[in-house]
C-alpha cells in the first residue's frame, strides 16, 4: 500500500481487508481486526474465507471486479468471523488500480450506515421541534399554574360530585406541567464535566437506585469485564443515562404483574469508530442493557432515539432522546437491537486519555 494510503488506512472507520490475487489477506485495518475479533498478525496471509464467513458467493464477485476493474456493491449480507453472531453488512469490492489483481473488501455494518444516513435530516427536524417546544413550555407553564390554583379554590365550596371535576382539572394540569418540565430539561442539559470514570461504579449506583424504586421487583444480572479501562465522562450524566435505560427495561419486562430480568453486560470492542471533525474516534467501551420484554414496535424501532417517539401509551418520547443527546455530547454512540423477548440497548464510549489516567 502506497505511503499516502498507509496514513489513511488506520483511520478508516469501516472494517476493510486488502486481498491479493489469490484471495489471501494482504492487510487488515484496525476496524477489521476489532470487527473480526482477530489480530492483524493472525489475519495477514490467511485465505479470506478461512477468516471471514460471508453469506454470499463472493468468488465470482472477486473475478468480476478484477476483470471489469469496477466497484461492486452487495447489500444486506450476513458477515461473521465464526466466533460471534453474524452481523448484517453492506459489502463493497473495489479493484486496486495497477496493483496486480488486488481487491479491497469493505464490510459496513448496516446498523451504523443506517443511522448515519438518517441522522442529518432527522436531527435538523428534531432540533426545530425541540426549540419550538421549549418556547411553548415556557409560555404555557404560567397560565397552567393559574388554572391549577383557580380549580383548587373552586373546589373548597363545591359538592363532592363537582369536586371530582376540579380534581380532574388539577390532575391533568399537573401532568401537563410535568411534561413541559421534561421538554425544558431536554433543552437545558448542561455541558458534561468530563473526568476519568470507572463505568462499573456508575452502573452499580444506577442499579442500586433502580432496585429501591421502579425496578424493585426486577432481577438484575451483571456480566462485567473487570479489565475495562476507565472512560472520560460526567459521572452524574452517565448515571442519568443508565437510570433511564433501566427504567425502560423494567417497564418493558413487566407484563400482567410478572417481572422479568435486566442484564447489564460490559466488554471491550474496537470495531466501532465515529467520524468526527478531528478524525475518527474510537469508542471501544461497550455497555449493554438487555431486557426480556416484548421488544420495540417495528414501526418506531429505527427512530426510537428521536424526540416525541415512544413505544408506550402516554409516553412522552423524550427519555431516550435525552439519553442519545447526552451520549453524543460524550462523543459516544447508542444503538438498539430488538426482537420479541430480547431488546438490547448498547452504549459505546471512548476510553480516558492516558494523561487523564495518570495520578495527579
Amino acid at each position: 500500500m502506497i505511503e499516502a494510503n498507509r496514513k489513511l488506512w488506520p483511520s478508516l472507520p469501516i472494517p476493510a481487508l486488502l486481498l491479493d490475487a489469490n484471495d489471501r489477506i494482504k492487510d487488515a485495518n484496525p476496524a477489521a481486526e476489532g470487527f473480526l475479533n482477530t489480530s492483524g498478525k493472525a489475519l495477514i496471509g490467511a485465505p479470506v474465507f478461512d477468516k471471514v464467513m460471508i453469506d454470499a458467493p463472493l468468488e465470482e464477485s472477486f473475478k468480476r471486479v478484477r476483470d471489469s476493474q469496477s466497484v461492486l456493491m452487495i447489500n444486506d449480507v450476513d458477515v461473521s468471523s465464526g466466533e460471534r453472531k453474524p452481523i448484517q453488512c453492506n459489502i463493497q469490492l473495489a479493484p486496486m488500480v495497477d496493483r496486480d489483481d488486488e481487491v479491497l473488501l469493505l464490510m459496513a455494518p448496516r446498523e451504523l450506515a443506517g443511522r448515519l444516513g438518517r441522522s442529518h435530516s432527522v436531527q435538523t427536524a428534531a432540533r426545530s421541534a425541540i426549540g419550538m417546544a421549549e418556547m411553548l413550555a415556557h409560555e404555557i407553564k404560567n397560565p397552567l399554574a393559574g388554572i391549577t390554583g383557580a380549580a383548587q379554590l373552586l373546589s373548597m365550596n363545591l359538592s363532592q360530585e363537582d369536586q371530582e371535576l376540579t380534581d380532574l382539572i388539577v390532575g391533568e394540569t399537573r401532568r401537563i406541567l410535568k411534561l413541559l418540565e421534561q421538554v425544558e430539561q431536554f433543552g437545558n442539559v448542561r455541558p458534561p464535566d468530563r473526568k476519568t470514570v470507572n463505568i462499573h461504579d456508575v452502573l452499580d449506583r444506577a442499579r442500586r437506585t433502580s432496585m429501591v424504586g421502579f425496578a424493585a421487583n426486577m432481577k438484575f444480572v451483571e456480566e462485567y469485564d473487570p479489565s475495562l479501562p476507565p472512560t472520560i465522562a460526567d459521572a452524574d450524566q452517565l448515571q442519568q443515562i443508565f437510570l433511564n435505560l433501566f427504567k425502560n427495561a423494567a417497564q418493558a419486562a413487566e407484563k400482567d404483574g410478572k417481572y422479568g430480568t435486566i442484564r447489564i453486560r460490559t466488554y471491550y470492542d474496537t470495531s466501532l469508530r465515529l467520524r468526527r471533525s478531528d478524525g475518527a474516534g474510537r469508542v471501544p467501551i461497550q455497555i449493554e442493557v438487555i431486557d426480556d420484554g416484548p421488544g420495540l414496535p417495528p414501526e418506531i424501532a429505527a427512530d426510537i432515539f428521536e424526540p416525541f417517539i415512544s413505544g408506550r401509551e402516554n409516553g412522552t418520547g423524550l427519555g431516550l432522546a435525552l439519553v442519545s443527546k447526552i451520549i453524543s455530547e460524550h462523543e459516544g454512540w447508542i444503538a438498539v437491537d430488538s426482537v420479541p423477548g430480547r431488546t438490547v440497548f448498547r452504549v459505546s464510549l471512548p476510553i480516558a486519555p492516558k494523561e487523564e489516567m495518570e495520578p495527579h
